[in-house]
């Protein structure tokens, strides 16, 4: 076994369960698995067509409910109500009164899920507001006295983002984690098995099947321009020309338009727009292997070693009261990470036994707050690293003792390395943060939130648009609708 769990340690250079986005085409195949194997569809770069009819840049995709019933049927009528807006474009306000009165009739329609959204909330309007206005540590003070109890649902409204529980407006993060729905369950989370590159690869092979080439490891260089400025395919760093009549980008709004069209070709105030967006990230992802399961002393283990329920679950640590986490992050705004991160620790092989060797298993640390620039200059370097996951990892062993003693590898991404690998701006993991003042209209901002960007033919499908990040394709779905709408036209 200690051979087995050897390799697995090898092996978890692999990024353990990081969801993301990068420049890169189509890069299918970041997985939990651990043989390492890529089942990339490179087959496709051997029958470059001329012309694609869209060509997609990007990879990827890119809630905790409290247990109380009048708490939960509060959140489940404030999500039923804002759901469909999740699933449709925001209203173009610009176009609202432009063209003939009978497309401006038209137009009205656009503002259905709005309205819809508004009945539905009725009376509870007011209450709703204050949901996405207040502190989320003002609004579960309003339904709840345990402290522990607290700070551990306020771990869902600062989760990626680079915020307090004390925060205006951080109610809305949290009702965005739990608007998610698994197999009818509002707020339910899942694992997919074979880890999340089995997402991808479904998502792949479905594509595939439909006629779609897929090309990996093939970095985009830039955008091609026709004379009339339509967005026209892409060029790859090797020199391969992609061409297509529509372009999707699933990479950051910051790579898509800073680095991959000229900037010549932008109006200046859309680019100071996406450069002054709001992409501060505390999180460090640690990604480990260990040689059994932890034991923690709240409920220790069996003697049979097998997993308990909670090993199933999302086990959140350091969040006695909201306090601690508002500590943290204050430490983080001063440029130091955390003394006591919030770990958000996860066991995916204790539901799919596949992903690790017998007795072997992977563990998945969320943890926040750490700065991207940390203070005095000093840099994110190999010390640095590991001088932090040591500190989450004593962490875990006031709640866990012997845990450290089962670590047999680990993997460490600081937000500079979520940036670097995955291409995520500033290793914020939505694109950027999910404040009130980015979200929606502003998404990824003012006048463009529709998936269409000032330049024909280009369009923003992941994560930096609307309605932001979270495994569940929404900004890609709606995006290819706009597309689809446009490309008949053509």
């Amino acid at each position: 076994m200690a051979r087995h769990c050897g390799a697995m340690a090898t092996r978890i250079q692999a990024r353990l369960s990081t969801v993301c986005s990068s420049r890169w085409l189509q890069d299918w195949h970041l997985s939990l698995g651990l043989s390492g194997a890529r089942l990339a569809h490179a087959g496709a770069a051997e029958r470059l067509q001329r012309e694609y009819d869209a060509v997609v840049i990007g990879a990827g995709h890119n809630g905790l409910v409290a247990a109380y019933p009048e708490y939960e049927a509060f959140m489940g009528g404030m999500v039923s109500a804002l759901d469909p807006l999740l699933d449709s474009p925001p209203v173009d306000t610009a176009a609202l009164g432009k063209g003939s009165l009978l497309q401006q009739l038209r137009n009205l329609r656009a503002l259905r899920p709005l309205l819809q959204a508004g009945l539905a909330l009725g009376q509870q309007l007011p209450r709703y507001y204050e949901v996405l206005t207040a502190p989320i540590s003002k609004i579960l003070d309003q339904w709840f006295e345990s402290e522990p109890l607290k700070a551990t649902l306020a771990t869902d409204a600062v989760i990626g983002a680079m915020t307090s529980p004390h925060t205006p407006g951080s109610g809305y993060v949290l009702l965005h984690h739990v608007m998610g729905e698994l197999e009818g369950r509002r707020g339910a989370w899942g694992y997919v098995a074979g880890g999340m590159g089995a997402l991808s690869q479904a998502i792949a092979h479905a594509a595939t099947a439909r006629g779609a080439h897929i090309f990996v490891e093939k970095a985009v260089c830039h955008v091609l321009l026709g004379r009339d400025g339509q967005a026209r395919g892409v060029a790859l760093q090797d020199g391969t020309e992609v061409r297509s009549k529509l372009v999707l980008s699933n990479a950051s709004p910051q790579i898509t338009f800073l680095e991959l069209i000229p900037q010549e070709q932008l109006p200046k105030d859309f680019v100071q727009r996406i450069q002054q967006v709001d992409t501060r990230s505390p999180v460090t992802k640690i990604n480990v292997a260990v040689d059994r399961l932890p034991s923690f002393l709240a409920a220790p283990n069996t003697r049979d070693g097998q997993p308990l329920p909670h090993h199933q679950c999302s086990i959140h640590l350091n969040c006695e009261n909201t306090h601690l986490l508002h500590q943290a992050f204050t430490e983080a705004t001063h440029g130091h990470p955390s003394n006591r991160p919030m770990i958000e620790l996860c066991i995916p092989s204790a539901l799919d036994p596949g992903l690790a060797p017998q007795g072997c298993h992977v563990v998945s640390l969320f943890t926040q707050y750490t700065p991207s620039v940390l203070a005095d200059g000093q840099s994110w370097d190999e010390q640095a690293k590991n001088a932090y996951a040591d500190r989450v990892f004593d962490c875990i062993e006031d709640y866990a003792p012997g845990f450290k003693a089962s670590v047999i590898g680990r993997d460490i991404l600081t937000p500079p390395d979520l940036e670097r690998i995955f291409g995520l701006p500033g290793g914020n993991i939505f694109h950027g943060g999910m404040s009130l003042d980015q979200l929606y209209f502003a998404r990824p901002a003012p006048s463009y939130s529709g998936y269409r960007s000032p330049i024909p033919g280009l369009y923003l499908c992941g994560s930096g648009a609307h309605p932001g990040g979270g495994v569940m394709g929404a900004a890609g779905r709606n995006a290819a609708q706009v597309a689809l709408k446009d490309f008949r036209s053509l």
